[in-house]
């Protein structure tokens, strides 16, 4: 009998959720969700894929991740990630983030870039329609190295006529029935798109009921083609067709006036229109020499020189002579573009309508250092944005735009019990980028664990060997 009632006192001593052993548990650190606006020192239960409990007692775990004096949070979303090998993952992972997605210009092929990758991503990933792959293919235009988009040419120079806009449509619906989380829109790479043509492309977004990820028609001053003049475009289609529409790097496309395009943007959503955007904290661009770009008038666009322009490998500082041997080649070369001011990466980062994205590629130090810049520069030493804002642009915000084109993104971005255990959990006193323009590929600093589902990339700051919880991102089969 005594035993029996010991039995008992425990039972009713023990809540249920306290007794339970959880796969991995990660004690006293300070948890932080965006959604909820939880701030306070927790345990966190995981079980499987899922976080199951978030206590204020103590969980017991069959592995402990002690988390004492970090940061625990969702793991970041980047929208905006070109780079999809597995050294750039291993990069994005010691940054933070769980799922990289290439939705600017999207992967040429959904299904061959879902297959590729399936059972060999250390983190999640994903890719829009291209857009710009469809005009290639209808005008039969090969696609520059690493195939997202095209040499200037009648590709992307030339308007489309009924016969290859039908085509470019077929491919569209094609790439969106593959699982595409929206339409990427490179328009600064295809000056030939009519806005006509513009519209019709938002046109399938809307039906879908996914987003169109724009990049901008031009950047600069000079009328016509101003910054503010592409912005007023695609937010003028948007509101015709409605699309849900999100802007790329508006830092990078509205230079110094980024405070007024901001004010578009949220002028038009408190106007009732879906309109998101996003920003990488780098004064410098990059892209590719022999693109549509650098279409003559370049210069007094974005209002530099040949030698505000750098190969990134080399460090080599253009003249014209070079700039014009680079430019004509058929092989596609990345040049990094000093043209941005740091005031203006500042207001489009503390805004509170900008979401953080890295425009990831191979040879930027934005590929490897976005997200411990964020935290580093901005809530570090600036305190210009709070931990929870921090955190909240770079998980919470891009969850929700993905929200139209996928119902698994309300379990992305946040720490609640049921939602997917994609975390994050770093050091905040020591969390910075050491990425460079010399140094592109230099990791961060800080970022202790990562998990993606329940497993872990990052352990105690090392990429774990053969780890490959990465799944596909797609849309929901009724788009």
């Amino acid at each position: 009998m005594r035993i029996l009632r010991a039995i008992a006192i425990c039972i009713l001593l023990c809540a249920p959720a306290l007794c339970q052993t959880y796969d991995i548990v990660i004690p006293g650190g300070r948890v932080l969700d965006p959604e909820t606006g939880l701030d306070a020192i927790r345990d966190v239960g995981i079980t499987g894929q899922k976080i199951a409990r978030i206590s204020e007692s103590p969980l017991t775990g069959k592995q402990s991740i002690d988390a004492h004096g970090h940061v625990v949070g969702p793991g970041f979303i980047d929208l905006h990630q070109h780079g999809q090998d597995p050294a750039s993952q291993r990069l994005k992972a010691l940054d933070g983030v769980t799922t990289a997605l290439e939705l600017e210009i999207g992967a040429p092929d959904i299904a061959a870039f879902l297959q590729s990758k399936e059972g060999k991503s250390l983190i999640n990933y994903g890719s829009a329609a291209s857009h710009i792959a469809a005009r290639a293919a209808a005008f039969q235009a090969p696609l520059i190295y690493p195939e997202i988009i095209a040499k200037s040419g009648p590709a992307t120079n030339n308007n489309v006529t009924p016969d290859q806009f039908r085509a470019i449509e077929s491919r569209l619906e094609h790439e969106i029935a593959g699982g595409a989380l929206g339409v990427g829109m490179g328009l600064q790479y295809t000056p030939g798109a009519t806005r006509s043509e513009v519209i019709h492309v938002f046109g399938i977004a809307a039906r879908h009921h996914i987003p169109i990820f724009v990049h901008v028609r031009s950047t600069g001053r000079l009328e016509p083609g101003s910054s503010v003049e592409s912005i007023s475009e695609v937010i003028g289609a948007a509101a015709i067709t409605g699309a849900p529409l999100h802007i790329v790097h508006i830092n990078s496309v509205c230079l110094k006036d980024t405070p007024e395009c901001l004010d578009m943007v949220s002028g038009t959503r408190a106007r009732g229109l879906d309109v998101t955007t996003e920003a990488y904290p780098y004064a410098a661009g990059m892209t590719y020499i022999n693109s549509a770009l650098f279409n003559p008038g370049w210069q007094e666009k974005l209002g530099i020189s040949y030698g505000d322009l750098m190969l990134p490998d080399t460090g080599e500082h253009l003249t014209k002579e070079r700039f014009d041997e680079l430019h004509n080649s058929a092989q596609g070369r990345l040049v990094v573009i000093f043209n941005n001011t740091e005031q203006a990466d500042d207001a489009a980062v503390t805004n509170p309508l900008v979401m953080i994205a890295s425009d990831g590629i191979n040879g930027h130090p934005r590929n490897a250092g976005t997200y411990s810049r964020v935290l580093a520069r901005y809530v570090g030493s600036q305190h210009s944005l709070t931990l929870m804002d921090a955190i909240r642009k770079m998980s919470l915000m891009p969850a929700q735009r993905l929200e139209t084109s996928t119902p698994e993104a309300r379990s992305l971005g946040r720490l609640q019990e049921g939602k997917t255990a994609d975390i994050v959990i770093f050091d905040p006193t020591k969390i910075t980028d050491r990425s460079t323009y010399s140094a592109p590929t230099e990791p961060s600093t800080g970022v202790r664990f990562v998990l993606v589902s329940g497993v872990l990339v990052i352990d105690n700051g090392v990429v774990v060997a053969n780890a490959h919880p990465g799944r596909a991102i797609t849309s929901a089969p009724s788009h």
